[in-house]
């Protein structure tokens, strides 16, 4: 698999990493056997970067991980997150950027991953309370200890990153980003490549909508994100399936899955891109790391921008309590 550097002139990893928050039942139940199987998967096909968080399962994607690496040392890159805070009982979360706190989360994530070092660190979300060049001084400090590679930051505005490069060159910045999903592009994806920054997408096949395999919303568990997601609910979802039809009639000419296709077109765009798929299966997990053999020409590129021109998703990103509540995503 290609390599893409995280961060300007850093370390080098696969161009498709493997977002491993579906191993702590986000889409779904799932065991430790089936996430091992993905993992063995990866180092398969060259997918060499890694990316989970505390919060995913309340440490849980982190233990199924760490599980895996005890046996397989040394081909995986991590990349793991703090600053989310939720009190035990607690029905909502909190942001906290505390040199303490993210001390003490970085400390149990490593153990339960089982290193004494991680290869990025991010804050998960930001704390508004605490001036980011405060934050990124901490960070930086983390990395003269030699517990973080380098650090990075998810969701924030690139105002926000020039403060914290001014700081410390950061190593990556993390949000949001697919075909149906392009907030990115008002500012954060073209700083990123100003600035030398990795930019990861998150949920680059837009949770699934790009799947081969077709939806079907009344399948969702509870417990599933996208059970009450906007865009997973009626009238939202059937417009939005009735829109990818032509793309993935243009998936299937080129005969790739329309996952692929959704992939390759973010590793067209500017800058060292490394989006992170989540999934649960090889299968899947071999659709999209398949992307970093595709090239898309710049009429292929025309005809994605026509068919699914920016904004055509129906329905908001997240509900307000998927936004500010007891949910963590990405």
């Amino acid at each position: 698999m290609q390599k893409r550097p995280l961060g300007k002139n850093g370390l080098k990893v696969g161009a498709v990493g493997l977002g491993c928050m579906s191993f702590a039942g986000f889409y779904g139940s799932t065991d430790i056997k089936e996430s091992h199987a993905t993992l063995a998967a990866a180092m398969e096909l060259g997918v060499d970067f890694l990316d989970t968080a505390n919060v995913y399962g309340a440490g849980k994607s982190e233990e199924i991980i760490g599980a895996f690496i005890k046996d397989h040392p040394n081909f995986f890159k991590i990349a793991t997150k703090g600053g989310i805070k939720r009190e035990p009982g607690a029905t909502e979360r909190t942001f906290d950027n505390s040199e303490a706190y993210l001390r003490g989360e970085l400390e149990k994530s490593l153990k339960r991953l089982g290193v004494e070092y991680v290869d990025l660190y991010y804050i998960h979300r930001q704390d508004q309370s605490r001036p980011i060049e405060e934050v990124t001084e901490t960070l930086a400090k983390f990395k003269q200890e030699g517990k973080i590679g380098g650090f990075g930051f998810s969701e924030i505005a690139p105002a926000t990153l020039r403060r914290a490069q001014a700081v410390h060159p950061v190593m990556a910045v993390q949000s949001e980003y697919s075909l149906w999903t392009r907030l990115p592009e008002l500012g954060m994806v073209q700083t990123c490549e100003e600035l030398g920054v990795t930019f990861v997408p998150f949920s680059p096949v837009g949770r699934g909508i790009f799947s081969k395999k077709p939806l079907d919303p009344a399948t969702f568990k509870e417990t599933d994100f996208r059970k009450h997601n906007p865009r997973f609910v009626e009238p939202n979802f059937s417009y939005n399936m009735k829109a990818l039809e032509p793309f993935n009639e243009m998936a299937a000419d080129k005969g790739v899955s329309p996952a692929t296709l959704a992939i390759a077109w973010l590793l067209a765009q500017p800058g060292d891109m490394i989006p992170i798929p989540g999934t649960r299966t090889a299968a899947h997990l071999k659709e999209c790391a398949d992307a970093a053999e595709m090239t898309l020409t710049a009429s292929d590129l025309a005809e994605i921008e026509r068919i699914l021109p920016v904004g055509f998703a129906h329905g908001a990103r997240y509900t307000d309590s998927q936004l500010w509540g007891t949910a963590v995503y990405g």
